[in-house]
């Protein structure tokens, strides 16, 4: 079942539903990771993928992005839909800005998803994971 039968003109969504999806993408890809370094015990996949998925990691990748001019004009546009949302909540273990930069970054990732671009998905991903490791740069 392809995806594009279902949601309908994905560039028109809202941007905390654009959120949403990409949340479950970036947490699916981390797991994946996880488990294929051989990381099996729950509790600490559960750790370490907090490493990943916590909004302070997820604005920092988002910042470098920008900084380095790694996002197409219609990614950043995306993702400033994403940051400047209004989702009403936020988590007690973090500050505003940080939490609208992490959500920009899911945003961009449930756009990406939902438009088919898994390819550029991938490589965004693999670049989120090189970042949060520490590794940016090596190539």
């Amino acid at each position: 079942m392809k995806l594009n039968m279902l949601v309908n003109e994905p560039e028109q969504l809202n941007a905390l539903a654009l959120a949403y999806m990409g949340d479950a993408v970036l947490e699916t890809y981390v797991r994946y990771r996880l488990i294929s370094k051989g990381q099996v015990r729950p509790n600490k996949l559960h750790k370490e993928a907090t490493n990943y998925v916590s909004a302070k990691s997820q604005a920092k990748v988002l910042h470098i992005f920008f900084e380095t001019d790694r996002l197409t004009k219609e990614e950043k546009s995306v993702a400033l839909r994403g940051r400047n949302a209004k989702s009403g909540t936020i988590p007690k273990n973090t500050d505003h800005a940080t939490y609208r930069y992490s959500t920009a970054l899911e945003a961009l990732f449930g756009y990406l998803y939902l438009t088919d671009q898994h390819n550029r998905l991938d490589e965004l991903i693999q670049e989120t994971f090189d970042i949060v490791e520490g590794r940016e740069g090596e190539k």
